[in-house]
């Protein structure tokens, strides 16, 4: 073995050991301070020290500059030093702040200085709790529990309290819990799930949740089981409009409705990042539109914004969902009969109408079209565009990758250059929607952009968003102000 393969291998080892020392400290700022860290909003709360690693390496993508261990780790352990109250800490911007701002002085001077609001409260968190209950357990509630679960934290914020469901069979709460357990898709669940039949709870990660049974939304009484002023999430899609989702308001213990689906009627469409600031307290019903309205609006905004919309197609290629048919067989609805296994099948979608409810300026500017293709999870949507000002693929692309760097928008827009990425290394994306920059075309003032989007657990936290709005839970972020740094020509695979 050469020496210089001994010394990448030792630097190596000397990364790996940084890491491993950070995962504790992660840990206590989450249970004893409230405080969430992440690297570009990548959680670090409960990771491995390779998927610690790979965090950092993530981060090539977001500057010239090569995050480093040897400045997060001590970052780490000074914030642990200073009793913060709750808070969501983004340790990669904070050390380009402080590389960027320090101006000389010391790593705890200036996060004394950044993090003032929060220093010396330990732990303290002004936010309420908010009860909230998951109105079915199909794909989009078992993800939205695992995304409640994971952060639950200290119990402020949203907590969930209990699962509503038709009994399906005398092992049904058995079968429930193995199914939040195991996903074909999504992997296992990370952590522990234990079962109460007698007391009818499901119990993970100290996440007490109480199944009940009910065909009836307007019939339960929640305040049975201490749920008070709940969020109620109705993912069953059974019913979108005012009158049939009004019933939930009629049980006990139930204070506002969250439609996991587009909406109906004078029912507000939210696509969080872009109008989540018009729910007001009078909203008691909102909708979080659908998997693909979340995935294309932001990037619409900010091609609109800068170059303009005259209009465009959007043309969706959408994994099957459970609404078709696994062979052919009888179906309601055209062509949804037809096997969903082994056909690409030709629908309809509603989204590029759905995109104005959320986005005023695009009404009437948009066609849409849909295809149901063979694979579970991870959809495309091709936004085809005619465009007020002309601009180039290089412009564009340099565009929506800044935007999904530094702008109010990097929550919902992710952008990737890499030539050897497909459908599968999305599962799991946290961004409403992924731009494939390499696939960009730019002719003038036509416009053809593609982007990828996981319509389950990309949509879910979407939806977790527009619940923490409704709610009124999300806790100081930090730092409030970024440094906008030169964007690096980097493959951004592979992180």
């Amino acid at each position: 073995m050469s020496q210089t393969s001994d010394s990448c291998l030792d630097k190596w080892m000397g990364r790996e050991a940084l890491a491993e020392a950070m995962i504790p400290v992660i840990g206590r700022l989450y249970r004893e301070n409230n405080v969430v860290t992440s690297i570009h909003g990548r959680s670090l709360i409960n990771k491995s020290t390779m998927n610690i690693l790979k965090a950092h390496r993530f981060a090539r993508r977001m500057s010239n500059h090569e995050l480093l261990l040897e400045e997060t780790a001590p970052l780490l352990n000074a914030l642990s030093e200073l009793e913060l109250g709750a808070a969501a800490i983004d340790i990669a911007r904070l050390t380009e702040k402080y590389r960027a701002e320090g101006n000389g002085a010391s790593l705890d001077e200036y996060l004394r200085s950044e993090l003032a609001e929060i220093v010396g409260k330990r732990g303290a968190d002004d936010r309420t709790s908010t009860d909230v209950v998951l109105y079915g357990f199909g794909r989009i509630g078992r993800l939205l529990a695992r995304i409640l679960i994971e952060k639950a934290g200290g119990g402020h914020g949203l907590r969930l309290r209990a699962v509503v469901v038709r009994k399906g069979a005398d092992n049904d709460l058995v079968k429930r819990a193995s199914l939040l357990r195991r996903d074909s898709v999504h992997g296992s669940f990370e952590g522990t799930i234990r079962v109460d039949e007698e007391a009818n709870t499901i119990t993970a990660n100290g996440v007490q949740v109480q199944v009940i049974y009910s065909d009836n939304p307007a019939t339960v009484d929640y305040t049975e089981y201490g749920i008070k002023d709940a969020l109620v999430v109705d993912n069953t899609g059974r019913w979108r409009d005012a009158d049939g989702l009004s019933q939930h308001l009629q049980s006990k213990g139930v204070a506002r409705v969250l439609l996991t689906a587009p909406g109906k009627g004078d029912l507000k469409n939210i696509v969080h990042g872009i109008n989540h600031r018009d729910i007001s307290d009078d909203d008691k019903i909102v909708t979080a539109a659908s998997c693909t309205t979340n995935a294309i609006t932001p990037v619409l905004k900010a091609i609109n914004d800068k170059f303009g919309i005259i209009h465009g197609h959007v043309e969706t290629v959408h994994s099957f969902t459970n609404d078709q048919n696994l062979i052919d067989n009888f179906h309601k609805g055209d062509r949804r009969g037809r096997s969903a296994a082994l056909n690409m099948v030709i629908t309809e979608t509603g989204a590029a109408k759905a995109v104005a409810k959320a986005l005023p300026e695009l009404q009437g500017k948009l066609t849409g079209n849909a295809i149901r293709v063979p694979t579970p999870d991870v959809s495309m949507a091709i936004l085809n565009l005619n465009l007020e000002k002309g601009t180039t693929r290089d412009e564009v692309n340099d565009f929506l990758r800044e935007m999904s760097l530094h702008s109010d928008l990097r929550k919902q827009i992710d952008y990737i250059d890499s030539p050897d990425v497909v459908s599968t290394d999305f599962v799991g994306s946290r961004r409403a929607g992924i731009v494939d920059g390499l696939a960009t075309i730019s002719n003038d003032k036509n416009l053809v952009l593609y982007v990828w989007y996981d319509n389950e657990f990309g949509y879910s936290c979407q939806v977790v968003r527009v619940m923490e709005e409704m709610a009124g839970v999300n806790p100081p972020s930090f730092p409030a102000r970024d440094v906008i740094a030169p964007i690096a020509v980097l493959e951004t695979a592979g992180a």
